[in-house]
């Protein structure tokens, strides 16, 4: 199936996929389609266009077509959301704390550790749901190896996202 790429270049042949984000207690809190584009090592790349409107706590209205790109990585504490507005403008990249995804090819799934970050077009950012966190932590008993990685995957996304390191070095 033919997806058509942002950057208007020739159409990316993919594969459509559902992407699953759970809980600790393994229950989906979440679920969408997307389609595959890259699957590199342990990087895996999705894109998706949103066809309706989406009324978003944190992120406000979300309009039909804008076009999110998603980046997951199976060796990797965390995931980048990168969303651009119907005319191609970067509205905002959104990333999650988790634990690495696991991929069987049609269905890539994640265990969502709650913290998440929220950049602005000019990279100015805001660390979001550290009390969820804690609270999650608690409930779920998280493990101590958990607890441990969860600082150091915010602090590595934190890293890249001030160097502007791929995938935040997108130049529209």
């Amino acid at each position: 199936m033919a997806f058509e790429n942002i950057a208007g270049d020739e159409p990316i042949q993919s594969n459509s996929i559902t992407v699953q984000a759970r809980k600790f207690d393994n229950r989906i809190h979440r679920q969408w389609q997307a389609h595959l584009v890259t699957q590199a090592d342990s990087l895996i790349v999705v894109e998706g266009v949103f066809a309706e409107e989406i009324k978003h706590s944190l992120l406000g209205t979300i309009a039909p077509g804008t076009f999110s790109t998603e980046y997951y990585w199976t060796d990797r504490w965390f995931s980048v959301f990168r969303f651009l507005e119907p005319t191609g403008e970067l509205r905002n990249y959104y990333c999650n704390i988790n634990q690495p995804v696991e991929f069987d090819g049609n269905i890539l799934s994640f265990i969502d550790l709650d913290i998440d970050v929220l950049i602005a077009p000019d990279f100015s950012y805001r660390i979001l749901d550290e009390d969820e966190f804690m609270a999650h932590a608690e409930r779920y008993d998280y493990p101590d190896f958990i607890r441990a990685q969860v600082p150091c995957a915010l602090a590595k996304l934190i890293e890249i996202i001030k160097r502007r390191e791929y995938p935040f070095d997108w130049q529209g």
